[in-house]
């Protein structure tokens, strides 16, 4: 490895030299001062031997970074799935442990914002593009991809232009039926957008809910138990270089009962004026319960309902739960006990009576942003953050590191003139560090 790396240093040392004996063969044309200034090509031709040797690799760290997706599998209980904001999809087989990625090289976009495992056959995985996190540098999102094998190989499934995905569900009998929530295309208007379905396995796709060119889908959910009861949340959101966009009159619950053919805009109770983002969750130990955390003004914060959807009731107004929710509005309802629902923005917060009241949740990083728990064990669980994803077997008491994740954002790298030289970077919500360039990426966290 040394020597690998002393010949790419060695290459490097090449270039100048090359390129200033060439630049010397230019002409300098005398500007009206007298000073003769340079008129060649900016870049001179370079001989492409002397980069043949360069290879890329890891030189660290493995601190984790922004992840706005997570998912699990029932039946495997130390299996998860992460969708990094750039870096693609990772997996887990020991619980945290160690990471892997699994679509490098697979997919040609790396901005993930759905991962969904179809219940019925865990090798079949759907992944939709485009983080639904739209900070000021998130990354557009280009379809959806669909494994038949665990992740071995992907196969790309459509839906190109709909830009950032904020949620996709698959029936939970038949894995070729799928919903997905598309925000659209985030920096401008388009028509892709709003509540999209296949029963073929994404090979065809039909668009079932859209309201306007700048309205689109945050979130879709299935009733558990009963399929042809799904319900979506609208909301009009667009990212500006100066502003982000997020609410208007228009979007709101919608629910369907024909498996998301047709859809009634419905919710007595629920905000009625300015609707921003919302962010739906429902449990199977009472299908008839969903929860929602909404921006809204008036009456922002979380909703609950106890008839599938007709009736809604705010339970928590706590300021934190709507911080920034075009980037937040993190929910998660426990499958084995639907009191318990879980709440996140730049805090983290647990529920044990129904949303009533809240209790803060340490977890490793703060900026959370989805979790998944095991529907047979709600102690299971997996969640995602600024700072990576991390696993709990006890309710999350406690969670596995993000220490080994080779996943962080960086805003800007440089290098100085020592030999061996040093790296020095500052990671997208954390820490700045430098590290020597040929230290063991394993070893890197300073």
């Amino acid at each position: 490895m040394m020597n690998q790396s002393l010949r790419l240093l060695c290459a490097l040392s090449l270039v100048p030299a090359a390129l200033g004996a060439q630049a010397a063969k230019r002409p300098a044309t005398p500007t009206q001062s007298g000073i003769a200034v340079y008129k060649g090509p900016m870049m001179a031709s370079v001989d492409p031997v002397l980069f043949s040797g360069l290879k890329y690799r890891l030189a660290g760290h493995t601190r984790g970074g922004r992840v706005t997706s997570v998912a699990g599998v029932p039946t495997q209980p130390r299996t998860f799935y992460m969708g990094v904001a750039s870096g693609g999809v990772f997996r887990t087989t020991n619980g945290g442990d160690s990471w892997e990625p699994i679509t490098d090289g697979k997919m040609t976009v790396g901005s993930i914002g759905a991962i969904t495992v179809a219940g019925s056959n865990p090798e079949i995985i759907y992944v939709g593009t485009g983080s639904d996190g739209v900070r000021s540098n998130v990354s557009t999102g280009r379809g959806m991809y669909r494994t038949v094998d665990g992740g071995k190989t992907w196969q790309f499934i459509g839906l190109y232009n709909v830009g950032q995905i904020g949620a996709v569900r698959v029936h939970p009998s038949n894995p070729d039926i799928v919903w997905v929530a598309a925000y659209g295309d985030i920096f401008k208007k388009n028509t892709d957008r709003g509540v999209f379905k296949t029963v073929d396995g994404g090979k065809t796709w039909k668009k079932t809910l859209y309201m306007n060119d700048s309205t689109g889908a945050m979130d879709v959910e299935v009733q558990p138990g009963n399929p042809n009861v799904v319900f979506a949340w609208m909301n009009r959101i667009e990212r500006k270089p100066w502003t982000i966009i997020s609410g208007s009159r228009e979007g709101g619950f919608f629910k369907s009962t024909d498996g998301g053919e047709t859809w009634t805009k419905g919710g007595a109770g629920l905000p009625t004026e300015l609707i921003g983002k919302g962010n739906l969750a429902v449990t199977a130990a009472n299908p008839q319960r969903i929860y929602a955390l909404v921006e809204a003004l008036p009456g922002g914060g979380l909703y609950r309902s106890d008839n599938a959807g007709a009736n809604w009731t705010v339970v928590n107004t706590t300021p934190g739960l709507t911080q920034r929710p075009f980037y937040y509005t993190t929910l998660g309802a426990d499958p084995t006990n639907a009191d318990v629902v879980y709440a996140g923005a730049e805090g983290f917060w647990k529920s044990v009576d129904g949303g009533k009241t809240l209790t803060t949740m340490r977890t490793p990083h703060g900026d959370n942003h989805d979790i998944w728990i095991n529907p047979t064990n709600g102690n299971t669980m997996v969640q995602a953050n600024d700072g990576g994803a991390n696993v709990s077997f006890d309710g999350g008491r406690t969670w596995s590191t993000q220490d080994n994740q080779p996943t962080a954002e960086f805003y800007g790298v440089w290098i100085d003139n020592k030999f061996p030289y040093n790296l020095y970077a500052a990671q997208q919500d954390n820490s700045t560090y430098v590290i020597n360039a040929f230290t063991d990426p394993a070893n890197s966290i300073l």
